[in-house]
């Protein structure tokens, strides 16, 4: 009789644990933990405590609205549940070991503002249904083995103040509706395998502050239109194909285009004399 009890108040105490928090959601936190090893991770989960007190879980008003789980030793893929967290609005994985495509249902996070995903082993194309998160504001994934082109649907995130796409195997060109990004302020594609000219519309970016570039097979001029962008501290473009070669800028007031290639010209030109 008092095992009977004991089981009944243990039940009681883990239903409670779950009540205010739905369903699909806790399927999803358990889908995750499930998938990428839970047991395993650095700081792990007591699946028999409330949601709450769940490393990296934040929850307001019984919603989960962010995971923060960098650094945390994730390993597998991501599971097609976690596109059930629809109220979650910060997503930060950075820094673990994950792998596959990333699930579709990415999509059905409508309230998503930050996706961190970098420093990770993810491949595949990067999922054209991403430019579904019309409220996203960072896009982090760098790092990791994404091929093919930027999806043009990201040109639809017209919200977005950082898209950091470096250090993957994308190829082809900068999307030229890039100019739709207006709340840009950090663009790097730095580290990849794309080409093409660099085009004009970036310089329609009036916020940008940093553009890493460098280390692609960019061809043609770099637009001098990017003089008329007031804010841009810091400037990669080495090591592309480029006619000419410009020196690497970072700081609060960095020199002009015009002078950065009269720079390099005059360096060219002393290299011939010797």
């Amino acid at each position: 009789m008092k095992t009977l009890k004991l089981l009944a108040i243990c039940f009681f105490v883990t239903a409670y644990s779950f009540a205010n928090i739905s369903s699909a959601e806790k399927d999803a936190l358990i889908a995750l933990y499930n998938a990428t090893k839970g047991p395993e991770w650095n700081a792990t989960w007591d699946l028999n405590n409330a949601i709450d007190t769940w490393y990296g879980i934040k929850v307001e008003n019984n919603k989960v609205v962010e995971i923060n789980l960098q650094f945390n030793n994730l390993q597998g893929e991501l599971p097609q549940e976690i596109g059930n967290l629809a109220h979650v609005k910060k997503i930060n994985l950075g820094f673990n070991k994950l792998t596959g495509k990333l699930p579709l249902t990415l999509k059905n996070l409508k309230e998503l503002t930050s996706l961190e995903l970098f420093m990770n082993k993810f491949e595949g194309e990067i999922p054209s249904e991403l430019g579904e998160l019309k409220k996203l504001e960072t896009l982090k994934l760098y790092s990791n083995k994404f091929v093919g082109n930027i999806p043009s649907s990201l040109m639809n995130l017209t919200n977005l103040k950082e898209l950091l796409l470096g250090s993957n195997y994308l190829t082809g060109n900068i999307p030229k509706e890039i100019y739709a990004l207006s709340k840009l302020e950090k663009l790097s594609l730095m580290d990849n395998k794309m080409d093409g000219e660099i085009p004009v519309e970036i310089a329609q970016l009036k916020n940008l502050e940093e553009l890493l570039l460098s280390t692609n097979q960019f061809t043609g001029d770099l637009p001098m239109e990017l003089m008329n962008l007031t804010k841009l501290n810091t400037m990669m473009v080495s090591d592309n194909n480029l006619n000419e070669e410009y020196i690497s800028v970072s700081g609060n007031n960095p020199p002009n285009l015009m002078h950065l290639e009269m720079q390099n010209s005059t360096a060219t030109m002393d290299l011939e004399k010797e």
